[in-house]
Order: structure tokens, then sequence, then C-alpha cells
């Protein structure tokens, strides 16, 4: 435990049992994990934001305002430095007394491994199928702050990466020249259902720092729960209509979204950590789009779209566009429902 909660928990204990007057003080990495943490503290108090809404989290740079916040918060909730490999450190030095949870890591968190081909084979999805089916029945999360699942995750590599782009054969600590990442993709957030696995964290995390409002807590982390269980029957129900067709995405941070809705993208532009494409990968897309005909090619708002450009040229296929960090939303408990649904929305409009 470290002494920030250390000292919280012993002031509680001393005045009698009752939590310290003053409301923990949270950071959070992005503006998905700080929906869910905001949920959870709805009517008690109100985290930062560290990772600018609009910006890239991969490569960012703070400003004195978010470094502060960090500077001071009791507690930190961030997905991991697969996603932002330049914060870990960060945390270290500007918080080193926090009480910080890295939400891939996390008792119950589904988590898929990175696809490195820019074409999506059946077989990169299949060995990860037992994984979702394990996590279908959510209605009984724990509330010790974790998630009561007791099934075993499969963390075995697919077998056919292709990594003749960047001439190497594992996924290491550093691979990707320089392109720092672990063996799991970080875009774990858009997976519904590790967000309610979240927010039974997020709550336990909380309530060990302030035990006067556990009950908000978990009552609101309960809450949110059953929101996004009717989310889910929504966006199913709206991508339902277009099941069947074919997309490619700018860059790969959609498989946690595909798996839990069984709508799988046929390829991606880009990798995970969104860095430039080679011109053999491009042209490996373009035939890929031409061959198979497919209906829609996403951008994003936090990219340049001309590489999109590039891909569509000479091609029938349609430009939408997904936001995975709800850049055009409001920060705060209802972005993170919206941005799911936003999802679901421009892919069936595309299509």
């Amino acid at each position: 435990m470290s002494r920030k909660l250390l000292t919280l928990t012993l002031s509680a204990a001393l005045m009698g049992g009752t939590a310290s007057a003053e409301t923990p003080r949270v950071a959070v990495d992005i503006a998905p994990v700080h929906s869910l943490v905001a949920r959870v503290m709805d009517g008690v108090g109100t985290p930062s934001l560290i990772v600018k809404p609009g910006t890239s989290p991969h490569e960012y740079s703070l400003r004195p305002s978010e470094a502060a916040a960090l500077q001071d918060a009791d507690l930190v909730f961030w997905i991991s430095p697969d996603l932002t490999p330049w914060l870990a450190d960060t945390i270290e030095t500007l918080a080193p007394d926090a009480a910080v949870t890295e939400l891939l890591e996390t008792d119950g968190t589904i988590e898929l491994e990175f696809r490195e081909n820019a074409l999506f084979e059946a077989h990169d999805h299949d060995d990860h199928e037992e994984d979702h089916d394990d996590h279908e029945d959510h209605e009984d999360h724990a509330k010790d702050g974790h998630d009561a699942h007791d099934n075993d995750h499969d963390k075995e590599a697919d077998d056919d990466h292709g990594h003749d782009e960047h001439g190497h054969d594992d996924h290491d600590e550093a691979g990707h020249d320089g392109h720092h990442h672990g063996a799991h993709d970080p875009h774990a957030w858009l997976s519904p259902q590790n967000a309610m696995t979240w927010l039974n964290v997020i709550a336990g995390q909380l309530s060990a720092a302030d035990p006067d409002n556990a009950g908000a807590y978990f009552a609101n982390a309960a809450a949110g729960r059953s929101e996004i269980d009717k989310l889910i029957e929504e966006v199913t129900v709206a991508l339902d209509p277009v099941r069947g067709g074919q997309f490619i995405v700018f860059h790969d941070a959609y498989q946690y979204f595909e798996a839990d809705f069984d709508f799988r993208a046929a390829g991606a532009i880009s990798l995970s950590d969104a860095s430039d494409p080679s011109p053999a990968r491009i042209a490996e897309i373009q035939e890929r789009i031409a061959e198979q005909n497919i209906d829609c090619v996403l951008a994003e708002p936090q990219f340049n779209p001309g590489l999109v450009e590039t891909v569509l040229d000479g091609t029938d296929a349609q430009m939408g566009i997904l936001d995975p960090l709800g850049s055009g939303l409001e920060p705060g408990p209802a972005l993170y429902p919206q941005l799911i649904r936003n999802l679901s929305t421009a892919l069936a409009a595309c299509m």
C-alpha cells in the first residue's frame, strides 16, 4: 500500500472508523477510463484527466496543469505502459506515493495479443473466443474491488504473426524498432466487458482510500454496470443489419470491440501503436480492398486522414470516422457509453 493511501486509511482508523473528510484526489490517463472513474465517483468527487481529449495517447507531452494533477494524486488509474510508455516514468517521478492501478493487469480483465499482420485472418481470432465466452456471464461481479471471474485467459501467441515489417521474431519489451510494448493490445477499454470489470476494481480502490464513501462507490459501480449491460444490447441490435460487411480500420485499436460484438475488421492500415505503415503494408491493404470488395475504410480524428485517402484511391469503398477515445465528447460519466454507441453508429453508417 502506498504511503498516501496508508495515511488516508490510518486517519480513518484514528477517527473511530470515520474516513478523512477530504475526497481522494484521483488522476486518470485517458478520457474513456476517466469516464468510468467519474461514474464511480459520481456525487462524491471528480477525477482529473491527464491526456488531453482529441490527442493520441501513444505520444504525449504533459501540460503543467496535467503534471500538477498527477503530482497531487492520491490514486492513479491508467491502462498500462503498452498504451502510454512515456507515462510509466512520469507516474514514478511525479506520483511516487500514489496508489497506482494498472487496469490491463487487474483480475478479470480480458487481454488480447497484438495483431501485426496488415490483414486479419480467421486464426487471429479463434484463440480468443474462449476468453470472451468465459466473460458472457457478467451479472455476478464481486464487490471486493475485483471481478469474480475464475476463468483462465488463453495467453498463447498466434503462430502466424507477420513480423517481416519490423525484422523480429518475438513480442519483446522493446519490439517494433523501438516501439515499446508488452504482449497485449492495450486498447482494452473498447471491450464493454472489461469496462464492467473495471468499474468494480475502481470502486474497490476508491473504497480503500475513502471507506466512508464505499457504499456510494459500489452503488455507482453497480449502476454503471447495468447501464453498460443495456448498451451491449443496444449496440448488438445496431450492428445486426450490417453483419457480413467488411471494413478496414486506420490503426489496429478495435479488436476488443470486434471480439465483444463478433464483428471483425478485415485489416488495419497502421499497427496498434499507430506508427507509420510501410509502403508494402499499404499496398497489401489496397489489394485486399480491391479483391474482396471492402465496404468501408475508417479514419480517426486523432490522425491525418491522408493515409486513408491514399488507401481509398481507385476503390469504391466508403470512408468513415471511428473515434476510440471520444475526442468530441464532454469528459465525464456519460462519455464511455456514448463512445461505444458512436462506434457502432459510425460503423453501421459507413457499411
